[in-house]
């Protein structure tokens, strides 16, 4: 028998980059936004198509306009300016429809198994004064067909935008409430926590809660872990969109714990709103080893320009998680998701068969709808 060449011994034993083995690994994403997830090409295309009015048509001179690049300071009102251009692309049924479609898409072709893809029916209808429920059904309508065309999926999330008024958030959690059976899995707060408290709010949430809807709200980001507090006793929060600043506070984080609340925590994100002041000094590693459950999610990949691969090897890599750490998380992601037991279990089996896991000796799920 020939023996082999050096070269082919090489082939044969290369080594698997740590990239590579969180590429191929099952992703659940419960945090990331539809306005945050267009393609820059999209984009350009869509404004071109359609007369968007733009400095520029090129991809290069638009990318600092709408994704974070280097030299931008790492500050939560720059990362929110980004949107206000990106709000102008929703010219027309196509333009929704196109950007719902891709953004399952990339999320599938990161292998992400779930995603929760939220988004803002206020914010696309403004660019035309489309109306609430026109946008909502060319969401639903273009995730369902990219559910059956990619090995994903989907629960939608309706989030109402702080800074829009009470009048619009009235509306969208209508809307929320209408469809909850069509698509839409839960109802969001999100926007300028700064100069907008999520008390004002509660009412909604609380109605949205007893129609069956998870709840998650923004906080703890760029305000205190007193957000956190308010968006659990006031919203009935089932989860926390980041919370990262829950750490600061031994009261807040005990009340998490006791609630069993989930933070769905975004490092890139964090580090690029000025949460953090660096990847090595983020409390994910931290919080996880207190007992609270954490999950790793993108937030806006289009302008962070990040992957949940880049955000799962940030997190070996920069905070200092184990693969094992790494996996629990996943499945924090599963336990905490807005899907029905018999959905849950049957993701979580198939999630544990594919990162190598055994089976609970029990399962112990949360409801919704």
């Amino acid at each position: 028998m020939m023996q082999k060449t050096n070269e082919e011994q090489s082939q044969q034993y290369r080594t698997v980059s740590l990239r590579e083995i969180l590429q191929a690994m099952p992703k659940v994403d419960l945090h990331r936004h539809l306005e945050g997830s267009l393609r820059l090409e999209t984009l350009a295309e869509v404004a071109y198509e359609h007369g968007v009015d733009l400095p520029s048509y090129d991809i290069e001179e638009l990318r600092p306009l709408v994704q974070m690049v280097e030299g931008d300071p790492y500050d939560f009102h720059l990362f929110l300016e980004k949107f206000k251009l990106l709000r102008r692309f929703y010219s027309s049924r196509e333009a929704v429809e196109r950007v719902a479609y891709e953004a399952v898409a990339d999320a599938a072709a990161d292998n992400v198994q779930y995603l929760e893809l939220r988004f803002s029916p206020a914010s696309l209808a403004m660019a035309q004064e489309f109306s609430l429920d026109e946008v909502t059904e060319w969401v639903i309508a273009a995730v369902n067909r990219a559910q059956r065309d990619h090995p994903i999926t989907v629960g939608l999330i309706i989030s109402i935008l702080r800074d829009f008024g009470r009048q619009v958030a009235e509306e969208v959690t209508e809307i929320a409430i209408a469809y909850r059976n069509k698509g839409i899995v839960g109802l969001d707060l999100a926007g300028d926590e700064v100069h907008y408290p999520a008390k004002p709010f509660a009412d909604l949430f609380c109605r949205a809660k007893e129609e069956g809807l998870g709840i998650t709200v923004h906080a703890g980001e760029a305000m205190g872990p007193e957000r956190v507090e308010e968006a659990i006793n006031a919203l009935e929060a089932d989860r926390i969109g980041h919370g990262v600043r829950t750490i600061e506070n031994s009261n807040v984080l005990q009340l998490v714990l006791r609630r069993g609340v989930t933070l769905e925590v975004c490092p890139t994100s964090n580090l690029q709103t000025g949460v953090v002041r660096g990847l090595g000094m983020h409390p994910l590693r931290d919080l996880y080893r207190l007992g609270v459950h954490v999950t790793l999610n993108t937030d806006d990949p289009s302008v962070s320009n990040t992957t949940l691969t880049d955000e799962y090897v940030v997190a070996v890599q920069s905070i200092g998680l184990t693969m094992t750490e790494l996996k629990n998380i996943i499945l924090n992601g599963i336990q905490a998701a807005f899907l029905p037991p018999r959905k849950k279990a049957r993701l979580e089996k198939r999630m544990r068969q594919a990162l190598g896991l055994a089976a609970p000796s029990r399962f112990r799920w949360r409801f919704w709808g």
